[in-house]
């Protein structure tokens, strides 16, 4: 019953997708009445802003061109896909690990003590709502380095989800557990890395999802501003280069990384799921 189901849900996204795509193929092809050019279309190129969105078939042929030869590097502004987003990537990840190593460790602190949680959650508070992205001009004019400041960034806003769903998820463990923990006088760091993190593991990695979909969608926006390299600096050269082609294949591809990052999370969930 359950793959029949699964079976019914594919061949309802293909059709869905085919349909999709069908009726984008076929607005292109709709012939348009020719009017006026704005003067802001002049100044940015003309004739060339009446062109429509690129239709599917010329974006998959982009696809095809940019995948067959990924990591082909022709100079600072001509890289192959397969760079970029290994450029993204490693922002990505190298923010995210540094963010774990205090949001897992100061999420135990806060949920086992309320003492802890009452003094820094004023803190956690009035930081957590800030735009990750109002932290790049600081930290440009601190660090002086685009690099390391996108790092930051993505180090800022990772570290907010894995820290709550670490705190709610130790602060939620049964007492119980913890009592017999005591029983068998058990000391404080048995009792977090034998009872505690197990119980709480499923929580932390809810957490740790939710940051690395942040962390993607910003560092699209980090690169865009900062520049050099990066699926956002992609987007946005490509963009001036007026390649909407480009543009619709390189969020294609961040859409499928994003997703990509996410189900390797969810499988590792999988794994660790606690049973009692």
């Amino acid at each position: 019953m359950f793959n029949m189901l699964r079976l019914k849900s594919a061949l309802l996204s293909v059709i869905m997708l085919v349909v999709l795509l069908g009726v984008w193929e076929w607005m292109n092809q709709i012939p348009t009445d020719t009017k006026p050019l704005t003067e802001y279309e002049m100044l940015m190129g003309g004739a060339s802003q009446e062109a429509r969105v690129p239709p599917p078939s010329e974006i998959i042929k982009l696809a095809y061109e940019e995948l067959s030869n990924p990591f082909y590097d022709a100079g600072p502004n001509d890289k192959g896909i397969g760079i970029q987003l290994g450029y993204s990537i490693y922002r990505v990840l190298v923010g995210f690990f540094f963010a774990a190593l205090i949001a897992i460790p100061v999420g135990f602190l806060i949920g086992m003590s309320p003492l802890m949680y009452n003094a820094l959650n004023p803190y956690i508070q009035v930081l957590r709502p800030i735009s990750p992205l109002a932290w790049m001009p600081l930290a440009l004019f601190v660090i002086k380095d685009s690099e390391i400041s996108a790092i930051f960034v993505i180090f800022i806003c990772s570290i907010w989800p894995m820290l709550l769903n670490t705190a709610f998820g130790v602060a939620n463990v049964r007492k119980d557990w913890i009592n017999v923990a005591k029983t068998h006088e058990l000391s404080a760091v048995k009792t977090a890395l034998q009872v505690i993190l197990p119980a709480a593991a499923p929580t932390i990695l809810t957490g740790m999802r939710i940051s690395i979909g942040i962390a993607w969608l910003v560092i699209v926006a980090a690169e865009m501003l900062v520049g050099g390299t990066g699926i956002g600096y992609y987007v946005w050269n490509e963009w001036n280069n007026l390649d909407l082609a480009s543009v619709i294949f390189s969020i294609l591809m961040i859409g499928v990384v994003g997703m990509l990052l996410d189900m390797i999370l969810a499988f590792t969930a999988r794994w660790i799921a606690y049973e009692e």
